[in-house]
Order: C-alpha cells, then structure tokens, then sequence
C-alpha cells in the first residue's frame, strides 16, 4: 500500500511531497497515519478518488462554523485503522485538531493539525 503526504512550511505553502508505504513487517499504520493527515487537510471534492471525504475549512472560517461534524465523520471513517484514534478541537481562530492514536502495535502518534 502506498500513499502520498504534503509536507509545508511554516507559511502554510507545499514544499515537498513524500511516499509512505507499508513496512517490511506488512504494517500499514503510518501509511493510514499519513491518509488521515491529508485527509484533514483535503477540501471536501479536492481528492478524484475520494470526493466524499476532506474537510470544507476554508468555507468554516468564512462562515465562522468549524466543521465539526466533517471531523467526526472522517474519525468514524479511520477508526477501523487504529486501537484507538481521538480527535479533538484546539482552542484556535481557524479549523485546529489534536490526533491522538494508538495503533495496534502498541505505537502512539500524536499531531496537531491545522486546516
């Protein structure tokens, strides 16, 4: 399994794109890691192969509604990935969630990621 990652600066801007792919184990965490980071940064209709999913956040910010409702569906959508996966709100002016998981290995990951 493979998937792709954007990785930006501090201004918010692309830079560079990165592959993840399952490890030598047959491990694909950090690839659904990676998936559900991008797709939290994903305008809804963004992905030609996953319309359904993204996060409408620029839409939220104009019309001051955080997408709350498109966060719980995207968790509901990864869960079945990962031991355990919570995201939560983070007190902030634009659409910024908290991940924490628990993989089934044992692994925990957490990231704070901004729309």
């Amino acid at each position: 399994m493979r998937v792709y990652g954007r990785i930006f600066d501090s201004a918010g801007n692309p830079i560079q794109w990165v592959t993840v792919e399952t490890d030598a184990l047959g491990n694909n965490e950090y690839v659904y890691v990676t998936w559900l980071i991008q797709v939290l940064k994903l305008v809804t209709g963004e992905s030609p192969f996953y319309a359904n999913v993204g996060i409408p956040a620029v839409t939220s910010v104009v019309q001051q509604i955080f997408p709350d409702w498109y966060v719980s569906q995207v968790q509901a959508m990864f869960q079945q990935y990962f031991a355990s996966l919570i995201i939560s709100k983070v007190q902030s002016a634009t659409p910024t969630y908290n991940i924490q998981i628990l993989m089934f290995n044992g692994t925990t990951f957490q990231a704070t990621i901004g729309a």
